[in-house]
């Protein structure tokens, strides 16, 4: 079973219904994911997500990561990586797979820098902080490869369009 806790902070369009958001791109990343087996278990995968501002995440980004600026999404697993796996056994309790949080100024300047809606973006950085949660990283280029697979597998299942396409100016797309 999966439970997804949602803080919104002040500033996010309170007319979006930001907790089905979050519940969709929670589970289309753990679908799309090995990890998939996690939703039809009977112990409950908690993941924390808080849509919150830039000066917020750039305090946790400096005291977390040594970076003193806002970044788009953070996120804080709970379980390691190599023992998600083990879980696999469990049948009952609960397991908080981690936090992610994301910051409503670069979430909305990002949105509009490739012409989404900043819904759409924050799906995206949602799914991205998941993997995340799940043990995937972007280091080194087979990584970041094996990681925005899921991504897309994940983005296309809510409709969403590949966030890594390159058009023919050279431009990211949306």
């Amino acid at each position: 079973m999966l439970e997804v806790a949602i803080q919104q902070e002040q500033g996010w369009d309170t007319s979006l219904d930001w907790d089905a958001l979050a519940n969709q791109a929670v589970s289309a990343a753990l679908r799309a994911s090995p990890q998939g087996w996690m939703i039809d278990r009977s112990f409950t995968a908690e993941v924390s997500i808080k849509l919150t501002d830039d000066d917020e995440v750039r305090a946790l980004n400096a005291n977390y990561r040594g970076k003193d600026r806002p970044t788009n999404v953070l996120s804080f697993p709970m379980v390691q990586a190599d023992l998600l796996d083990a879980m696999s056994n469990s049948d009952d309790g609960e397991v908080l797979l981690g936090d992610i949080v994301l910051a409503l100024g670069v979430c909305t300047r990002e949105a509009a820098g490739r012409g989404i809606a900043v819904q759409t973006h924050a799906t995206h950085l949602i799914v991205h902080g998941m993997l995340h949660l799940l043990g995937y990283d972007h280091i080194d280029d087979g990584e970041a490869e094996g990681m925005e697979d899921i991504e897309r597998a994940a983005l296309a299942s809510l409709g969403i369009d590949d966030p890594y396409l390159i058009d023919e100016d050279g431009e990211q797309g949306a």
